[in-house]
């Protein structure tokens, strides 16, 4: 029992030299930005933006809808792969390109850039329109059900800008 004690005692010391900064004093602590928790004012603001009929999505059926993506995609900032791509910052990437993950040549290849007409007909049926992905998932056949998720995803998978104060968006006119 006691060299048992000793040996996790040793790895213990071990892995906390691991997290010591006395190497590299000068090293900037990585910090991951903590996800932004909307408001529902916020949501209402942010998504009248999107274009019809994302607009007027049921973000709540949306995220219901995401439930079966987790088992293979993340959504946060801390943009963790797994069986597929993290979907952080997925509108505006162009296809196949993400750094850390590895693509097809299918997927490189279907050079499109992800927005809302692009990913609603890509998850009607990922399969068919792009042969060779790695996707399985045969895809959201009911429409409105592709709507709530992808106008959820674009809020959720967004990067969070603030907006700018009052006195920066105010112009003086003198």
């Amino acid at each position: 029992m006691t060299k048992a004690l000793l040996i996790f005692s040793a790895a213990a010391l071990i892995l906390n030299g691991c997290n010591s900064k006395a190497d590299n004093d000068d090293a900037p602590d990585v910090v991951m930005a903590a996800p932004h928790v909307y408001t529902d004012a916020e949501k209402t603001a942010i998504q009248a933006t999107f274009p019809a009929p994302y607009n007027t999505a049921d973000l709540a059926a949306g995220e219901k809808q995401f439930t079966k993506c987790r088992a293979c995609h993340t959504i946060g900032p801390d943009k963790m792969n797994l069986v597929g791509p993290h979907l952080y910052g997925v509108f505006g990437r162009k296809s196949g390109t993400e750094p850390g993950y590895t693509f097809t040549e299918a997927m490189t290849a279907h050079n499109v850039t992800w927005d809302f007409d692009t990913l609603d007909t890509y998850l009607a049926a990922p399969q068919s329109v792009v042969k060779g992905t790695k996707m399985s998932y045969q895809g959201i056949q009911n429409e409105t059900d592709r709507h709530n998720l992808i106008a959820w995803l674009k809020l959720e998978t967004t990067p969070y800008a603030p907006p700018a104060a009052a006195s920066e968006s105010t112009s003086s006119a003198d």
